[in-house]
Protein backbone atom coordinates (compact mmCIF):
# COMPACT_ATOMS: atom_id res chain seq x y z
CA UNK A 1 0.00 0.00 0.00
CA UNK A 2 1.57 3.23 -0.76
CA UNK A 3 2.91 5.61 2.14
CA UNK A 4 0.52 8.81 2.81
CA UNK A 5 2.67 12.05 2.17
CA UNK A 6 1.00 15.39 3.74
CA UNK A 7 2.46 18.35 2.37
CA UNK A 8 1.53 22.14 4.21
CA UNK A 9 0.85 25.04 1.15
CA UNK A 10 0.86 21.87 -1.44
CA UNK A 11 -1.41 23.03 -3.73
CA UNK A 12 0.50 26.36 -5.26
CA UNK A 13 4.38 27.40 -6.25
CA UNK A 14 6.83 25.10 -4.68
CA UNK A 15 4.46 22.94 -2.46
CA UNK A 16 2.68 22.17 -5.36
CA UNK A 17 5.83 20.49 -7.70
CA UNK A 18 6.42 18.86 -4.48
CA UNK A 19 3.60 17.11 -3.88
CA UNK A 20 3.09 16.14 -7.71
CA UNK A 21 6.68 14.68 -7.57
CA UNK A 22 5.56 12.68 -4.63
CA UNK A 23 2.50 11.39 -6.30
CA UNK A 24 4.57 10.65 -9.37
CA UNK A 25 7.28 8.47 -7.18
CA UNK A 26 3.91 6.24 -6.06
CA UNK A 27 3.08 8.58 -2.53
CA UNK A 28 -1.01 9.04 -1.61
CA UNK A 29 -0.67 12.37 -1.72
CA UNK A 30 -2.77 14.66 0.64
CA UNK A 31 -1.99 18.48 -0.05
CA UNK A 32 -3.06 21.20 2.58
CA UNK A 33 -3.92 25.25 1.53
CA UNK A 34 -5.06 28.32 3.93
CA UNK A 35 -7.30 30.22 1.72
CA UNK A 36 -7.33 30.18 -1.83
CA UNK A 37 -10.17 27.57 -2.61
CA UNK A 38 -9.88 28.20 -6.32
CA UNK A 39 -6.60 27.62 -7.17
CA UNK A 40 -6.86 24.25 -4.60
CA UNK A 41 -9.68 22.66 -6.72
CA UNK A 42 -7.94 23.62 -9.26
CA UNK A 43 -4.86 21.79 -8.57
CA UNK A 44 -7.07 18.91 -7.12
CA UNK A 45 -8.84 18.63 -10.45
CA UNK A 46 -5.85 18.24 -12.58
CA UNK A 47 -4.04 16.45 -10.36
CA UNK A 48 -6.31 13.61 -8.83
CA UNK A 49 -4.43 14.31 -5.34
CA UNK A 50 -7.05 15.38 -1.99
CA UNK A 51 -6.89 18.91 -0.59
CA UNK A 52 -8.08 19.95 2.81
CA UNK A 53 -8.35 23.43 3.75
CA UNK A 54 -7.00 24.44 7.07
CA UNK A 55 -4.70 27.21 8.92
CA UNK A 56 -1.52 25.26 9.52
CA UNK A 57 -0.58 28.27 12.52
CA UNK A 58 -3.74 26.91 14.51
CA UNK A 59 -2.87 23.75 16.61
CA UNK A 60 -6.46 22.92 17.20
CA UNK A 61 -7.28 23.83 13.24
CA UNK A 62 -4.58 21.13 12.28
CA UNK A 63 -5.84 18.56 15.01
CA UNK A 64 -9.07 18.42 13.72
CA UNK A 65 -8.03 18.47 9.71
CA UNK A 66 -5.38 15.57 10.45
CA UNK A 67 -8.31 13.46 12.20
CA UNK A 68 -10.33 13.74 9.21
CA UNK A 69 -6.95 13.22 6.88
CA UNK A 70 -6.13 9.96 9.31
CA UNK A 71 -9.65 8.96 9.16
CA UNK A 72 -10.45 9.41 5.19
CA UNK A 73 -6.91 8.41 3.65
CA UNK A 74 -4.59 6.97 6.40
CA UNK A 75 -2.04 7.71 8.82
CA UNK A 76 0.91 10.19 7.76
CA UNK A 77 3.99 8.60 7.08
CA UNK A 78 5.70 11.31 5.01
CA UNK A 79 4.80 14.89 6.41
CA UNK A 80 6.82 18.25 4.66
CA UNK A 81 6.18 21.26 6.27
CA UNK A 82 6.37 24.08 3.21
CA UNK A 83 3.89 26.48 4.56
CA UNK A 84 4.95 29.73 4.66
CA UNK A 85 4.27 33.13 3.92
CA UNK A 86 6.24 36.77 3.70
CA UNK A 87 5.23 40.21 5.85
CA UNK A 88 8.36 42.15 5.18
CA UNK A 89 10.15 45.38 6.69
CA UNK A 90 12.77 46.66 8.16
CA UNK A 91 12.54 45.83 12.52
CA UNK A 92 11.64 50.02 12.64
CA UNK A 93 8.60 49.51 10.29
CA UNK A 94 7.72 46.24 12.10
CA UNK A 95 4.66 45.62 13.94
CA UNK A 96 4.36 42.94 16.59
CA UNK A 97 1.38 41.07 14.01
CA UNK A 98 3.96 41.46 11.52
CA UNK A 99 6.36 39.33 13.52
CA UNK A 100 4.01 36.89 14.88
CA UNK A 101 2.47 36.00 12.03
CA UNK A 102 5.40 34.82 9.95
CA UNK A 103 6.94 33.05 13.22
CA UNK A 104 3.17 31.08 13.82
CA UNK A 105 3.15 30.29 9.91
CA UNK A 106 6.45 29.04 8.93
CA UNK A 107 7.76 28.06 12.37
CA UNK A 108 5.02 27.03 14.54
CA UNK A 109 3.13 24.70 11.60
CA UNK A 110 6.32 22.99 11.96
CA UNK A 111 5.49 22.22 15.67
CA UNK A 112 1.94 21.79 14.85
CA UNK A 113 2.15 19.39 12.01
CA UNK A 114 5.06 17.13 13.69
CA UNK A 115 3.58 17.20 16.95
CA UNK A 116 0.06 15.80 15.59
CA UNK A 117 1.83 12.96 13.71
CA UNK A 118 5.17 11.93 15.17
CA UNK A 119 3.82 9.33 17.32
CA UNK A 120 1.96 7.53 14.65
CA UNK A 121 5.50 7.45 12.90
CA UNK A 122 7.00 5.95 16.08
CA UNK A 123 4.71 3.12 16.32
CA UNK A 124 4.66 2.54 12.96
CA UNK A 125 8.78 2.74 13.29
CA UNK A 126 8.81 4.74 10.00
CA UNK A 127 8.77 8.24 9.35
CA UNK A 128 10.46 10.69 6.87
CA UNK A 129 10.21 14.20 7.67
CA UNK A 130 11.40 17.51 5.48
CA UNK A 131 10.93 20.83 6.01
CA UNK A 132 11.10 23.74 3.87
CA UNK A 133 13.57 26.38 5.17
CA UNK A 134 15.07 28.83 3.52
CA UNK A 135 18.65 30.49 2.22
CA UNK A 136 17.94 33.86 3.91
CA UNK A 137 17.88 31.86 7.06
CA UNK A 138 20.90 30.79 6.37
CA UNK A 139 22.71 33.82 5.82
CA UNK A 140 19.86 36.79 6.69
CA UNK A 141 18.31 39.09 3.99
CA UNK A 142 17.57 42.87 4.70
CA UNK A 143 14.10 43.53 5.76
CA UNK A 144 13.64 40.07 6.67
CA UNK A 145 13.83 39.15 11.00
CA UNK A 146 10.92 37.64 11.23
CA UNK A 147 11.50 34.90 7.96
CA UNK A 148 15.18 35.11 8.68
CA UNK A 149 14.28 34.10 12.30
CA UNK A 150 11.23 31.79 11.31
CA UNK A 151 13.64 29.56 8.30
CA UNK A 152 17.00 29.51 10.82
CA UNK A 153 14.46 28.30 13.71
CA UNK A 154 13.15 25.24 10.91
CA UNK A 155 17.29 24.40 10.69
CA UNK A 156 18.11 24.02 14.34
CA UNK A 157 14.19 22.56 14.94
CA UNK A 158 15.29 19.85 12.70
CA UNK A 159 18.58 19.00 14.15
CA UNK A 160 16.73 18.36 17.69
CA UNK A 161 13.92 16.28 15.84
CA UNK A 162 16.21 14.06 14.01
CA UNK A 163 17.67 13.15 17.49
CA UNK A 164 14.40 12.56 18.90
CA UNK A 165 13.00 10.10 15.54
CA UNK A 166 16.05 8.13 14.89
CA UNK A 167 15.84 5.00 17.18
CA UNK A 168 12.44 5.01 15.91
CA UNK A 169 13.04 5.07 12.49
CA UNK A 170 12.15 8.84 11.33
CA UNK A 171 14.44 10.78 9.51
CA UNK A 172 14.31 14.40 10.13
CA UNK A 173 15.82 17.03 7.40
CA UNK A 174 15.54 20.39 5.96
CA UNK A 175 15.89 22.09 2.33
CA UNK A 176 16.67 25.57 2.05
CA UNK A 177 15.83 26.84 -1.62
CA UNK A 178 17.25 29.46 -3.04
CA UNK A 179 15.57 32.83 -4.83
CA UNK A 180 12.93 29.67 -7.15
CA UNK A 181 10.76 31.24 -9.95
CA UNK A 182 7.66 30.94 -8.23
CA UNK A 183 4.52 34.17 -8.49
CA UNK A 184 6.62 35.57 -5.02
CA UNK A 185 9.72 36.11 -6.47
CA UNK A 186 8.32 37.20 -9.69
CA UNK A 187 6.53 39.71 -7.76
CA UNK A 188 9.89 41.51 -7.17
CA UNK A 189 10.37 44.35 -9.29
CA UNK A 190 12.71 43.53 -12.60
CA UNK A 191 15.76 45.70 -11.70
CA UNK A 192 15.90 43.77 -8.47
CA UNK A 193 15.58 40.61 -9.71
CA UNK A 194 18.30 41.25 -11.96
CA UNK A 195 20.16 41.86 -9.16
CA UNK A 196 19.47 38.53 -7.32
CA UNK A 197 20.06 36.60 -10.61
CA UNK A 198 23.43 38.29 -10.73
CA UNK A 199 24.48 36.75 -7.32
CA UNK A 200 23.96 33.31 -8.05
CA UNK A 201 26.50 31.69 -9.17
CA UNK A 202 25.15 29.54 -11.58
CA UNK A 203 23.05 32.10 -13.27
CA UNK A 204 19.22 31.62 -12.79
CA UNK A 205 16.24 31.37 -10.68
CA UNK A 206 15.69 28.01 -9.27
CA UNK A 207 13.02 26.23 -10.59
CA UNK A 208 10.54 24.37 -8.54
CA UNK A 209 11.43 20.64 -9.76
CA UNK A 210 14.95 21.71 -8.49
CA UNK A 211 13.43 21.48 -4.73
CA UNK A 212 10.82 18.60 -5.20
CA UNK A 213 13.73 16.64 -6.26
CA UNK A 214 15.57 16.84 -3.31
CA UNK A 215 12.26 16.19 -1.65
CA UNK A 216 11.76 12.62 -2.95
CA UNK A 217 15.45 12.01 -2.44
CA UNK A 218 15.25 12.73 1.01
CA UNK A 219 11.54 11.22 1.70
CA UNK A 220 12.75 7.59 -0.01
CA UNK A 221 12.37 4.81 2.02
CA UNK A 222 16.06 4.04 1.57
CA UNK A 223 16.56 7.25 2.52
CA UNK A 224 17.59 6.00 6.30
CA UNK A 225 20.93 7.23 6.83
CA UNK A 226 20.63 10.67 6.03
CA UNK A 227 19.12 12.83 8.95
CA UNK A 228 19.23 16.19 10.72
CA UNK A 229 20.41 17.72 7.48
CA UNK A 230 19.94 20.88 5.60
CA UNK A 231 19.94 20.26 2.19
CA UNK A 232 20.70 23.70 0.56
CA UNK A 233 19.39 23.72 -3.34
CA UNK A 234 20.32 27.63 -4.17
CA UNK A 235 22.31 27.53 -7.53
CA UNK A 236 25.74 28.49 -5.14
CA UNK A 237 24.24 31.47 -3.77
CA UNK A 238 25.44 30.75 -0.47
CA UNK A 239 27.95 27.87 0.67
CA UNK A 240 28.72 27.27 3.82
Amino acid sequence: MARVALVTGGTRGIGAEISIALQTAGRTVVATYASNDQAAEAFSKVTGIKVYRFNAAKFEECSDALKKIVAEVGPIEILVNNAGITRDGTLQKMDRDMWDAVIDTNLGSCYNLCKLTFDSMRNAKFGRIVSIGSVNGQAGQYGQVNYAAAKSGIHGFTKALAQEGARFGITVNAIAPGYVDTEMVRAVPPEVLQKIIARIPVGRLGKPTDISRGVVFLTADDCDFVTGSTLSINGGQHMY
